[in-house]
């Protein structure tokens, strides 16, 4: 087996100069995530959950969720909070039901079909769905 991949300590980056550098910015995290899909798989054990391709579009979903961003310091804060992220899950300072419960079960891969609602009455419906405080 191949040694695992190390991501590289970084302090914080300077701030984007444009919406160009930040949208490269964004690739480059994008592409040092997926390249530490595979050690995240073996120091997890999440082989027998989820496959690494299923991995890469939770990442990839996490990121689109954010596409609507044009501020480019806006951009560098959130790819600091997700090279935060993405740090601590390699350092392994995450539990396994931690990465399951966010990465797939979460927002990223399993969808809600709504079948909470199915043995509800239609007034607890309602009630749930109206504005209350």
């Amino acid at each position: 087996m191949a040694a695992p991949f190390t991501l590289r300590k970084v302090g914080v980056p300077p701030n984007s100069a444009n919406l160009t550098e930040a949208r490269r910015r964004v690739f480059d995290f994008f592409r040092a995530a997926c390249r530490s899909i595979p050690t995240i798989m073996d120091i997890y054990n999440l082989q027998d959950v989820v496959a690494p391709s299923q991995l890469r579009f939770a990442i990839s979903a996490q990121i689109r969720n954010n596409a609507h961003i044009t501020d480019p310091k806006v951009i560098d804060l959130l790819l600091f909070k997700g090279m935060e992220e993405l740090s601590d899950i390699v350092d392994h300072a995450k539990q396994r039901h931690h990465i399951i419960g966010q990465y797939v079960t979460g927002e990223g891969l399993v969808q809600n079909t709504g079948s909470k609602d199915q043995g509800k009455s239609d007034f607890l419906k309602n009630f749930y769905t109206s504005n209350y405080f």
